[in-house]
C-alpha cells in the first residue's frame, strides 16, 4: 500500500535551509544513493562517533560497509512507512554529512517520540548539528503533530549537550545505567520539549540570537 501523508503525516519531507557558518543546512529522507559517503564517514570517523552510540553486533566496519547500507535503509524506510519513525539525512551545501532520526513516535494521547543524530567530525562544532536538529523539531511539533520530544546523552558529552541546550531542551533526570554504548551500560541525562514550550519555531530562535539565518 502507497504511504499517504494522513496515515504517516511528516515523511517524506524536505527541511530548511537554514545558514550556519559552515554553509546551508537542509534535512531529507534518506536514500539508497547515501550509501557511499554514509559509508565514507562512519568509517573514518569512527574514533568520533563509537564512543556515543549504541553497542551493535558485529564489527564497527562490518557494520558500516557500504554493503550493509541496503538492508539499513529498507528497515528505516519500512517504519517510516509504518509512521514509526522519521529517518532522516542531514546536508552541507548539498553533500550528505550526517543523520536525523526521530523514532519511537507514538500517537494517540501521548503524541510523543525521541530524536537523536550525528554529524561528521569535519562540520563537528559548526553549528550543523543545531540546526538540523532545530529543522526536525519545528517539523516534529508541525506537519508531524507531535506533543513531546525527548532526547538522552551521556553527561560527558557536552558538544551534544550544548546542542541540545542551544535549542531550547531543558533536562528532566538522570538515567541510571541506561544503555549500552562502546561495552558498557552507560548512564544518559533525559532532556525533553514539548510543543507548548516553542515560540514561534526553533529556528526562529536561532536566527534571533545570531546562530542561523534563513537561506
Amino acid at each position: 500500500m502507497p504511504s499517504t501523508w494522513s496515515s504517516h503525516p511528516g515523511w517524506p519531507a524536505k527541511l530548511g535551509p537554514l545558514t550556519v557558518a559552515a554553509g546551508n543546512v537542509t534535512v531529507r529522507p534518506v536514500r539508497l544513493r547515501d550509501g557511499a559517503a554514509w559509508s565514507r564517514i562512519r568509517l573514518a570517523d569512527r574514533a568520533h562517533l563509537e564512543p556515543w552510540e549504541p553497542t551493535g553486533e558485529g564489527s564497527w566496519a562490518a557494520r558500516h560497509h557500504i554493503s550493509a547500507w541496503p538492508a539499513l535503509l529498507s528497515g528505516l524506510k519500512s517504519e517510516a512507512r509504518k509512521g514509526h519513525m522519521l529517518p532522516m539525512a542531514i546536508e552541507l551545501d548539498g553533500h550528505f554529512c550526517g543523520q536525523l532520526t526521530v523514532g519511537n513516535i507514538v500517537r494517540g494521547a501521548l503524541r510523543s517520540a525521541w530524536i537523536g543524530y550525528w554529524v561528521a567530525k569535519e562540520v563537528n562544532g559548526r553549528g550543523v548539528a543545531t540546526a538540523a536538529l532545530a529543522l526536525g523539531l519545528d517539523h516534529c511539533f508541525g506537519g508531524v503533530g507531535l506533543h513531546r520530544v525527548e532526547a538522552t546523552v551521556r553527561p560527558e558529552n557536552l558538544p551534544s549537550k550544548a546542542v541540545l541546550r542551544n535549542v531550547g531542551f531543558r533536562e528532566e533526570g538522570l538515567l541510571k545505567n541506561y544503555l549500552d554504548v562502546d561495552g558498557r551500560w552507560r548512564d544518559h541525562v533525559l532532556v525533553a520539549m514539548t510543543s507548548g514550550e516553542v515560540q514561534g519555531s526553533v529556528a526562529d530562535r536561532l536566527v534571533r540570537t545570531g546562530r542561523a539565518a534563513w537561506a
